[in-house]
């Protein structure tokens, strides 16, 4: 049988990460051929689609770099936590050298994470394209004014959002910036996408919940100089008046190895203490 081919991704400003890696090394040669050695923030390696699976060293925001790298190629992610939540790099190195073996024989096997892509266009053009791990942001940005956003989804006006901007999240992301914005936790499971204002002016906007299957378009009725378009907390564009962001699932989502033995709500449970009772004294 073929030995299985793995790619690194590391974030190597992280202190420690590099050396974690380095110390793995062997470790690795031991059971699978490594493909390459990369830094998670540049660009990947000819033949990197070729990769049976991808280690990914960080944190969170690593792992969500490394899935829009591989967008579409179908390439299983395994995170492991190098960081401070490790909600979805969920492997620690003590982890990853446990069940190694059985990830790698498909006994653990990957889940599928659904994404979105972004195109945003001006003037009939397109300016910017980016694939969506786990979320897009629309921030006002300078001079903090707030912008007018008018959300369709097929031939239904959704709403117009006037504040300071907007989250669009995939099941993934919706216990990030959009959990912190006040919007739904969803079931990672689930093929909706969660739509959820930033401080909008009137108590008549809340977040929705909606299908996946229809675009969404976002018209910038107004906004500011500093406006912006951000995927993932990572990677930009500006947004200008009359500019539409579009967005749409992507044709395949995002493998991820999960932790076996460990569920969705206990990461929610443990990481986030969702669900904990108050501390009386």
């Amino acid at each position: 049988m073929a030995r299985k081919k793995l790619l690194i991704l590391g974030n190597m400003l992280k202190p420690g990460v590099a050396e974690q890696i380095e110390a793995l090394n062997s470790w690795f040669r031991q059971s699978v051929d490594i493909l390459a050695v990369c830094p998670a923030h540049e660009p990947l390696p000819d033949g990197a689609g070729e990769a049976d699976l991808a280690a990914v060293f960080g944190g969170d925001g690593t792992l969500l770099a490394a899935a829009r790298m591989l967008a579409g190629r179908d390439v299983p992610l395994l995170g492991v936590n190098m960081g401070k939540l490790g909600f979805l790099a969920e492997y620690s190195v003590e982890h990853l050298q446990k069940h190694f073996a059985a990830v790698l024989s498909g006994e653990i096997q990957p889940v599928e994470r659904m994404m979105l892509e972004v195109c945003v266009h001006n003037c009939g053009e397109e300016a910017f394209h980016s694939p969506i791990a786990n979320d897009l942001a629309i921030a006002a940005g300078p001079p903090f004014r707030m912008v007018d956003l008018s959300v369709k989804q097929g031939s239904s006006e959704l709403a117009r959002y006037v504040g300071d901007g907007l989250i669009v999240s995939t099941p993934s992301g919706s216990t990030g910036y959009n959990m912190s914005a006040g919007g739904p936790i969803i079931d990672p499971t689930l093929d909706v996408v969660a739509i959820t204002p930033v401080a909008p002016h009137t108590l008549a906007l809340r977040p929705m919940v909606v299908r996946s299957d229809t675009p969404i378009r976002i018209l910038a009725s107004k906004v500011n100089d500093g406006t912006a378009v951000i995927v993932d907390g990572q990677v930009s564009s500006g947004l200008g008046d009359g500019d539409e962001v579009e967005v749409r699932r992507a044709p395949r989502g995002a493998l991820i190895v999960p932790h076996p033995g460990r569920s969705f709500f206990d990461t929610l449970a443990g990481k986030l203490q969702w669900g904990r009772s108050p501390h009386h004294s």
